[in-house]
């Protein structure tokens, strides 16, 4: 143990304890204060133009030095400024522009000098050399109408925004620019101003400030042509959601509602799903609102026509998403959106694999059965079944049901020689047992026993079929 150490005898704690904040306040309080220099006085002129000559020096010995450097040139104007030597400042400027046209920090306090001084003429000079120098800076744009405005020279400011717009600048220029036309009542220039402003920025966001100027300065016509002209030019790849959402809107405003339904109905049709859920949302809300029960099956079924399509672009070829679709559609009771939705689905040709083709053959099935049965179209019925045997590639394999499907079609219409006919081309074509099941049935029902026993004969050589038609017909009989 190091006895050198002093010992500490007693442990406790202070009656007075000293904080972190106490210490920092003590060291502030206690440090030195920072150096000033001292304050140059001057006896007479000469003293003044000596101390004056020496500064001048400095500046520019920096400038030569290094003149790359902003700061130099407006170090030294701004020290000629104080100095209330106007001539050597606007010198000092100018050298500077020379050697940095482009710096626009150095322009605005060239300006802004000016402007102090009230050379009213000067500044109007530099801002339109500065202007046509840098054309695409908005700070000097916004300078120059900022100083012609508050000269209260209303022409000149216009003149001023009309060079600037020439030049297509972004939009707040143009916000600008209508807030200034408004500022001053004229309703009908700042109408011209955003009918070229949607046409620079054919955003969304534009179109919107355009329809929301009409609804307070314009009439319903005229902010149902915004809108209008707003889906025309935006189309199908750039509409908003929002520009839809809220014409429907204004047209629920003004109690037109078979104009707002129309809307949603046609951005429905339009836009993808990942473009459209809002507008989903919305039209939902409207049809609780001013629609009655069938309105709100239409959005229900709009939704759902929405989501079917959205699988079809992934899998074109995915068979039990067409049927829902055609289902829906059958729902909706649109005979001609059917019509085109199973003209769509068989469209898509499956490989030339019997595997692939069971559940495509449905949908021909199904849309023979819908042109029968709800369209009442028997001709295009007919034109459905022999599309579908024209399509199956029965050299490699072919489809039974088809065959019979269509035999009943010709029953059902009383036409038994077509009916036989039919059947006919299909024993040729797959001579299967069920088909000649079916074949004898019909002639068993019709009492053609002349035809029932060719086909009996024909049968002949299976032995298990010919005993169970046998028996079938043998019950029949007694």
């Amino acid at each position: 143990m190091d006895s050198s150490r002093p010992r500490v005898m007693n442990k406790a704690a202070a009656p007075i304890q000293i904080t972190a904040e106490q210490l920092l306040r003590e060291a502030v309080s206690h440090s030195e204060t920072k150096f000033k220099p001292p304050t140059t006085r001057f006896s007479d002129l000469e003293e003044l133009h000596e101390f004056q000559g020496r500064k001048r020096k400095e500046f520019e010995d920096y400038i030569r030095r290094n003149r790359l450097n902003v700061n130099n040139f407006t170090r030294y104007a701004t020290w000629e400024l104080e100095q209330r030597e106007y001539a050597r400042a606007r010198s000092v400027f100018e050298r500077g522009i020379d050697n940095h046209p482009t710096e626009v920090k150095l322009w605005l306090r060239y300006i802004d000098a000016e402007l102090k001084e009230k050379n009213i003429n000067h500044a109007r000079n530099l801002l339109d050399r500065a202007v046509t120098i840098l054309p695409r800076i908005d700070k000097l744009w916004f300078k120059y109408v900022y100083t012609e405005e508050t000269l209260q020279d209303v022409e000149r400011t216009r003149e001023v925004f009309e060079r600037w717009m020439a030049w297509e600048p972004e939009p707040t220029a143009w916000n600008q620019y209508i807030k200034f036309e408004l500022r001053y009542g004229e309703v009908d220039n700042a109408r011209s101003i955003f009918e070229r402003y949607v046409i620079v920025h054919p955003d969304p966001a534009t179109w919107l400030k355009f329809t929301k100027f009409e609804m307070e300065h314009g009439t319903v016509d005229l902010v149902r042509a915004v809108f209008e002209q707003a889906c025309d030019i935006l189309g199908d790849e750039f509409m908003s959601e929002k520009v839809i959402i809220e014409f429907a809107r204004f047209e629920t405003k003004v109690e037109e509602y078979e104009r707002a339904r129309a809307i949603y109905k046609f951005a429905l049709d339009k836009l993808p799903r990942s473009k459209s859920q809002n507008i989903h949302k919305a039209y939902t809300e409207f049809e609780k609102q001013f629609g009655d029960t069938s309105g709100i099956e239409d959005v229900v079924l709009a939704k759902r026509r929405v989501q079917y399509e959205d699988e079809l672009k992934q899998n074109p070829k995915n068979y039990d998403t067409w049927f829902d679709l055609a289902r829906l559609e059958e729902t909706g009771g649109d005979v001609e959106r059917v019509r085109e939705t199973y003209e769509r689905a068989i469209a898509q040709i499956p490989p030339p694999e019997k595997k692939y083709w069971r559940r495509y053959i449905f949908l021909f099935l199904f849309y023979a059965t819908f042109e029968e049965m709800i369209s009442g179209d028997v001709e295009r019925a007919k034109q459905v079944y022999e599309e579908c045997l024209k399509l199956v590639p029965h050299k490699k394999f072919t489809f039974a049901k088809v065959w019979l499907e269509k035999a009943r079609f010709h029953i059902r219409r009383m036409d038994l020689q077509a009916a036989r006919k039919t059947l006919g081309i299909s024993l040729g074509t797959c001579p299967k047992n069920k088909l000649f099941r079916e074949y004898i049935a019909l002639e068993v029902k019709l009492y053609e026993f002349q035809r029932y026993v060719y086909l009996f004969i024909e049968t002949g050589c299976n032995l298990g079929l010919t005993l169970t038609i046998g028996a079938a017909f043998s019950m029949r009989n007694g």
